[in-house]
């Protein structure tokens, strides 16, 4: 009977600390969101849907980088290149259309549609650069890997 009295004893302090400690214990952290980007556009929704790659900057008025994402963009454009900027609330079918939740997103997409880099947020003219290098001909780039979800 003694013995049982000290299984119990243990059992129920056991118990305790275990409440205690699931009390202090910090919540997990919320998820983070994950911005999406289209994997594929219809080029017939943009300029010149016959060029061989279109580099798309989703845009919007109110977002103070995409200014510069934009103008570091239209210097990609060459016959080869097309390259257009869709302002939300000029072209807000296309961003609802894509599912575009955060910009400015950029897009580099081939002759097909289907997304080769991409990039959400600010971004650098020479990352922009190899990012399309790397689109067009696989293996040019020092960081293959740059605008790869």
């Amino acid at each position: 009977m003694e013995r049982l009295l000290i299984a119990a004893a243990i059992v129920a302090v056991v118990g305790v600390v275990a409440l205690v400690a699931r009390a202090r214990r910090r919540p997990d952290a919320p998820t983070q969101r994950r911005y999406s980007v289209p994997e594929q556009l219809d080029r017939a929704d943009f300029p010149r849907p016959d060029a061989p790659w279109l580099v798309t900057v989703f845009s919007s008025a109110t977002c103070a980088v995409c200014t510069g994402v934009i103008d570091r963009a239209k210097v990609l454009e060459t016959d080869e290149v097309a390259v257009c900027a869709i302002d939300f609330d000029e072209h807000r079918p296309l961003h609802e259309k894509y599912r575009i939740d955060a910009v400015p997103t950029l897009v580099v997409s081939d002759a097909a549609g289907v997304t080769r880099a991409s990039f959400l947020g600010p971004v650098n003219a020479t990352d922009m650069w190899a990012a399309v290098a790397e689109a067009r001909d696989p293996g040019s780039s020092p960081e293959p890997g740059l605008g790869q979800r």
